[in-house]
């Protein structure tokens, strides 16, 4: 007779977080925000457009890159995983409630601010820049497409681009600084997996 130890392996120090598709997805989009961003810097900021010599290339890569946006997105459709993700980041509980009166009042306790996979700012986050994506294209195209529409539809596209793509680039630069301060979170995206005492600790309410 074969002896056992009847002891339990211990647990992983690592929980898996996302898989191929949502970091795929989230690089490939960041990539295409990237190219819209600094392409609009060279053509908005004179210092910057002073130092493009084919500035027709430039609007042309800013359009390229504003009219990809979408597509990562709807090519991770096709992954069980990430939209299940979407799932999470689209569904508002009572916890994200709690945790959004935390952060209005800058209680920064781990115990006020329960999360579950995502917590309420992400999603808020999320929400914000998916609409605000879709305001840039409709409107880009409006920009792109001048005989299709009057004077007056192009003069409020453009007022409508211009300063919400300003908005976009001060709550991006948000983004990247909480990303900055938070190497974890960072790492998850980077491998796809999390240490598990990050998990317990900033996402109480996920269940890996």
């Amino acid at each position: 007779m074969t002896l056992r130890p009847d002891t339990a392996a211990p647990p992983s120090a690592d929980v898996r977080r996302f898989g191929p598709a949502q970091r795929w997805v989230h690089r490939t989009t960041a990539a295409l925000m990237g190219v819209c961003v600094v392409t609009a810097a060279f053509l908005y900021i004179p210092e910057f457009a002073e130092l493009v010599g084919r500035r027709e290339l430039v609007v042309r890569v800013h359009e390229l890159a504003g009219i990809a946006l979408p597509v990562p997105l709807l090519v991770g459709l096709v992954s069980r995983a990430f939209r299940g993700d979407l799932g999470h980041l689209n569904r508002f509980g009572p916890h994200d409630r709690i945790w959004l009166r935390a952060a209005l009042h800058r209680d920064k306790r781990r115990a006020v601010r329960p999360a579950a996979k995502f917590n309420a700012g992400q999603k808020v986050y999320a929400a914000w820049i998916a609409g605000a994506t879709l305001v840039m294209l409709g409107t880009g195209l409006l920009m792109w497409f001048t005989h299709l529409t009057p004077i007056q539809w192009r003069t409020s596209a453009t007022f409508v681009h211009d300063w919400l793509a300003l908005t976009i680039g001060i709550v991006l630069g948000g983004h990247i600084g909480m990303a900055l301060g938070d190497p974890e979170a960072r790492r998850g995206l980077r491998t796809g997996s999390v240490s598990r005492e990050w998990a317990e600790r900033e996402h109480p309410l996920w269940r890996p």
